[in-house]
């Protein structure tokens, strides 16, 4: 164990320290690379930065607004009849949008429900498996410029439906 701990500590300089050397080596002006790519990448930043806080507004809204109580309440019925936890449904509709609210959600079910019950492990397994939509799609496709999305978004909604319901399907499966 003090071993793994030892290389885990040391591999992140070992590897800044061999980029380096490895530049020395080329005969490559290491420091003023670096410069010139912190200078990209604040330039970087201050392009997507719109696109940031348009998702991070939305998140905001969508969790003040009653949307995602208002969906819980529309789906309550088909969850009870299919056995899922409504639980499932809050991480469910968060995680596209913002990781760490998907991880407070999830937080929440583990203290809430128990770290061995069915809400739990779906939710993890959602957690594992999904992605940040939303929030990629805005870096992305603002790091890059894309204005038109046409079928993009869609396609990435029904995606996350898709792995949400073999999510929940695979934990039932196993438990």
């Amino acid at each position: 164990m003090k071993t793994i701990s030892l290389i885990s500590q040391l591999i992140i300089p070992l590897f800044i320290l061999l980029t380096i050397l490895y530049g020395c080596i080329k005969r490559v002006r290491v420091y003023d690379c670096f410069v010139s790519g912190a200078k990209e990448g604040v330039g970087v930043v201050i392009r997507i930065f719109p696109y940031l806080l348009a998702i991070f507004v939305a998140v905001k809204a969508f969790q003040s607004s009653g949307a995602f109580e208002f969906i819980q309440g529309l789906l309550q019925g088909v969850l009870e009849i299919l056995q899922i936890p409504m639980d499932v449904v809050s991480i469910a509709l968060i995680k596209p949008l913002s990781g760490s609210a998907s991880l407070g959600v999830f937080t929440n079910i583990v203290k809430t429900s128990g770290p061995d019950s069915l809400a739990t492990r779906i939710s993890a397994v959602i957690m594992g498996s999904a992605e940040t939509t939303f929030y990629v799609l805005a870096v992305y496709l603002g790091a890059v410029g894309i204005k038109r999305t046409r079928y993009l978004i869609p396609v990435c909604v029904i995606a996350d439906l898709v792995g949400i319901i073999i999510a929940v399907g695979i934990v039932k499966l196993f438990s």
